[in-house]
C-alpha cells in the first residue's frame, strides 16, 4: 500500500490513472485509487510486486518518503449509476482496490444500492485486505462481502509482505478478517456465475486480465447480459 498527497487529479471513483515513479520515468503504469477522490489530494494506491513485474518490483520495494510520483490521465468505465440499486462486485487481488473507491464513495449516498462483493484469491492469505473488508461490512448494512479461494490453506512457504500484515492486524485488531466458514471455495468467476444469471444487477468486474477474461466469459455463457457487465 502506497499514500501519497499531492496536487487535485480530477478522475472518477473506479477509474485508473497513470502512474511513473522516480525510479521508472519512462515505464508509467495503470493503477486505479483504492479511495474515492478527495479535495486535499490524498491517494492511496495498492500494488503487489509480481515475477519480472520491473515498476512493480520497484515500487513495491524502493519506494521511500519524499519520492513524487505524477499521475494523470484518469480512464475507465468501472462506476455505479444513480439508477443502479443492486450491484455484484467481483475483485481478484489488488482489483479490490477500485472497488474499495467504490463502496467508500457508496457510503456517502444517503441511500446505497445493495451491493454482494465477492473478492478471490488463490488462499485465504491471498486476501490482503480481510480485515478492512470486514470493517466496511460491519458498519455498512447494503454490502454483504464473499471471500473466495480457490485452496482453502495457505501454502507451506512464507510471505514475508503477509506476515507483516497479519501482525499488525493482531496487534490493532484482532477480531477482523475472516473465519475458516466465511470462504467458498474456486475460481471467483465461477462461483458468481454459478449464483447467477444477473437480469437487473450491475456487474463490475476487475482483477488480472486472466481473472477478468475468465470471469466475463462465465458470467454471459451462464445468462448475464453483456450490457450488464462493466470491467475494469
Amino acid at each position: 500500500m502506497v499514500r501519497l498527497v499531492g496536487d487535485v487529479v480530477d478522475f472518477e471513483p473506479g477509474q485508473s490513472v497513470a502512474v511513473t515513479v522516480p525510479s521508472s520515468p519512462h515505464l508509467p503504469r495503470r493503477y486505479s485509487p483504492a479511495l474515492p477522490p478527495s479535495r486535499d489530494g490524498k491517494y492511496e494506491f495498492h500494488i503487489r510486486a509480481i515475477p519480472a513485474g520491473w515498476v512493480s518490483g520497484v515500487i513495491v520495494n524502493d519506494t521511500r518518503e519524499g519520492d513524487i510520483w505524477t499521475i494523470d490521465d484518469p480512464a475507465g468505465d468501472l462506476r455505479v449509476d444513480d439508477t443502479d440499486d443492486d450491484i455484484v462486485m467481483v475483485a481478484g487481488g489488488t482489483g479490490l482496490a477500485p472497488m474499495r473507491a467504490l463502496l467508500l464513495d457508496l457510503a456517502r449516498r444517503p441511500r446505497p444500492p445493495r451491493v454482494h462483493l465477492f473478492v478471490g484469491g488463490r488462499s485465504p492469505r491471498d486476501l490482503y485486505a480481510a480485515d478492512m473488508l470486514s470493517l466496511i461490512a460491519r458498519t455498512a448494512d447494503w454490502l454483504t462481502v464473499i471471500p473466495v479461494v480457490e485452496k482453502m490453506t495457505d501454502p507451506m512457504y512464507r510471505d514475508e509482505y503477509f506476515d507483516a500484515a497479519e501482525t499488525r492486524r493482531l496487534q490493532t485488531a484482532p477480531d477482523t478478517g475472516f473465519g475458516a466458514g466465511d470462504y467458498l471455495q474456486g475460481r471467483v468467476g465461477e462461483v458468481v456465475a454459478r449464483r447467477g444469471p444477473y437480469l437487473s444487477q450491475r456487474v463490475l468486474v476487475c482483477g488480472s486480465p486472466a481473472m477478468s477474461a475468465f470471469t466475463l466469459r462465465a458470467l454471459t455463457t451462464t445468462g448475464t447480459p453483456v450490457a450488464n457487465i462493466r470491467h475494469g
